[in-house]
């Protein structure tokens, strides 16, 4: 896996509250158990399709990462952050114990 972050990604992580670090965002990749969900927001629409998925990282912070999948092999990371209630239900009920994709 070749995880991609562009500054302009990179500087949004660093802007939140707490800060996400690219060694969290692996963490999450490599502590993932479920499914890959789509992100159908007309926002968000992208070709390939964003995904996104929430995961913890080796010291137990959730995160949502959103990211792009290439077919050569790139995850493009569009964002990480910590998750609101409504994301973690989703992912709860329909990502969570589902396999992993």
């Amino acid at each position: 896996m070749a995880l991609v972050i562009s500054s302009s990604v990179r500087e949004k992580l660093n802007n939140k509250q707490p800060p996400v670090t690219q060694e969290e965002i692996e963490q999450c990749f490599a502590n993932r158990s479920g499914k890959f969900l789509i992100d159908t927001g007309a926002d968000n629409l992208t070709n390939p399709i964003t995904r996104w998925f929430v995961s913890e990282t080796d010291y137990g912070r959730k995160l949502k990462v959103c990211f792009v999948p290439f077919a050569n092999g790139e995850i493009h990371v569009k964002t990480a952050y910590d998750p609101n209630e409504k994301e973690l239900r989703i992912y709860a009920d329909y990502g969570e114990n589902h396999g992993n994709d």
